[in-house]
């Protein structure tokens, strides 16, 4: 699918970004592959994982995705788009609101204007759970993100560029994630916990780049993907990473849910269910037309449902909580056992 071609990855040097450039290194044959972000230092760091002597298809370009300008010389002959960049951690957007707007919503308009203008195949957006009944203003914003995304192939005119959303829950180990805090704080013999009932769906970085590229791959243009992930209890968590740890309760910080949706009912009325995945449709006529729906399959999911992570029928066992951050733990510099146990 991406030998050959052109792909740009803004928000490159974030976790997600980083770990899609290490797969899509090992797996294709890119023509070039485009670093796209900010921070100039990151993109150094980077370059020493992956120097240009064995990497040549490898190009870092500094940007803001605020900046229309550097996005369209940026986009200039690239064929796919894979839009990471974003300002995430809820308590610091809902502090400074008017920066994530700039950056979530402002940015994903810079970026569809840009693709559209410079004629790029595909860009698939990376979203949230939290833009599913959005309670904080990051939730809010990469909601509106997600509504401009869609209507983007409204824009695009047919052949034109084709736009689509990935929606999954917290991702494992990446910035600002418990996981890596529950491992840090162990050594205190205490650890946070916002409130004892909370539930969160989970999913690994590997499982979030390998979701992205088969969404990527059979795209059709307008449609929201979401992975069926495995919920887990924060108190489940919390005991296994550290057994003897004593809990200390923070409460809930501003702007967070005590459990994440990823397919509200509202939207589960114009939902398929897959095997491992849903597809939320979009509000398209010629989306929604019968001979499509045969060639892609799904079934429709009934009236009152919704996908949830405190309803959901897949949890986080023990042992695969174990496993999981013995992973985290095998790819990242925290000390500690990385023989299958955190004990």
């Amino acid at each position: 699918m991406l030998n050959d071609k052109n792909i740009l990855i803004t928000g490159g040097t974030g976790s997600f970004g980083k770990a899609i450039v290490k797969i899509i290194l090992e797996r294709y044959k890119p023509n070039k592959l485009i670093v796209f972000s900010r921070d100039e230092l990151k993109q150094y760091e980077m370059g020493q994982v992956f120097p240009d002597t064995t990497y040549r298809c490898l190009r870092f370009f500094l940007g803001d995705v605020r900046d229309p300008d550097r996005l369209h010389e940026a986009f200039r002959n690239v064929d796919y788009i894979i839009h990471a960049a974003a300002l995430k951690q809820v308590p610091a957007v809902e502090y400074n609101p008017f920066e994530a707007i700039k950056t979530n919503v402002l940015g994903a308009q810079n970026i569809i204007k840009a693709a559209i203008d410079q004629k790029v195949k595909r860009v698939i957006a990376l979203s949230t759970d939290k833009a599913a009944n959005p309670i904080n203003l990051y939730g809010a914003s990469k909601l509106c993100s997600d509504k401009l995304f869609v209507a983007g192939n409204a824009m695009s005119g047919d052949p034109g560029t084709v736009f689509s959303v990935v929606r999954y829950g917290n991702v494992m180990g990446s910035r600002g994630s418990v996981i890596p805090l529950f491992l840090k704080k162990k050594t205190d013999g205490v650890l946070p916990v916002t409130d004892k009932r909370m539930t969160r769906f989970l999913i690994t970085l590997q499982q979030g780049v390998d979701f992205v590229l088969s969404c990527l791959d059979g795209m059709h243009g307008g449609e929201i993907f979401v992975p069926k992930i495995p919920s887990v209890k924060i108190m489940d968590l919390a005991r296994v990473i550290a057994p003897g740890a004593r809990l200390e309760v923070v409460g809930i910080r501003p702007g967070e849910k005590l459990h994440e949706v990823m397919v509200p009912e509202d939207e589960a009325r114009h939902t398929l269910e897959f095997d491992d995945h849903f597809v939320i449709q979009p509000n398209f006529g010629w989306w929604v037309n019968e001979d499509h729906l045969k060639e892609i399959g799904g079934a429709k999911c009934p009236d009152g449902f919704s996908y949830a992570s405190n309803t959901n029928s897949l949890w986080l066992s023990d042992d695969d909580i174990n496993r999981l951050v013995d992973e985290f733990r095998n790819h990242s510099d925290l000390p500690g056992p990385t023989n299958g146990t955190l004990s």
